[in-house]
């Protein structure tokens, strides 16, 4: 496994179900801390237990922090949105390395396709990342 990956890219959850991707997403829609109190309008189709036990599932898994306000508690994600895709994307890749070179390079092959199909400048500083990693890694005795 990188290096790189391993000290940068934070674990998370195998998977995370539906409805934990729900109260994720509520909760990064909200500038603030919520309390299950605070969410439950956004989940009448939930019992305010279920969405408690839900809270404290993801609060378990590492997912988000909790603080105690009264005699409640509050919950926020540990990662933005950006940093949750981007540490989800790192586990897949971490796995794909795991796997060895047969699954990795189709990986790597379609990842650079679709930065260049995106945008020449983001390809320009992958090379540059390549490049600068290669340099540290021969500079290594």
């Amino acid at each position: 496994m990188s290096r790189w990956l391993a000290t940068h890219v934070p674990a998370l959850p195998d998977r995370l179900g539906p409805l934990e991707r729900r109260v994720l997403d509520a909760l990064w829609a909200r500038p603030a801390p919520a309390s299950v109190r605070d969410l439950t309008p956004e989940f009448p189709d939930i019992a305010y237990t279920t969405l408690m036990t839900t809270l404290d599932r993801l609060h378990r898994k590492g997912v988000l922090i909790r603080t105690r306000h009264g005699r409640a508690f509050r919950y926020q994600p540990t990662l933005t949105r950006a940093e949750f895709a981007s540490a989800r994307a790192g586990a897949a890749l971490r796995t794909a390395l795991e796997g060895g070179g047969a699954t990795l390079a189709p990986l790597l092959s379609s990842f650079v396709d679709a930065v260049g199909e995106r945008d020449r400048e983001m390809l320009d500083e992958l090379a540059a990342l390549v490049k600068h990693r290669l340099a540290e890694l021969k500079a290594k005795p």
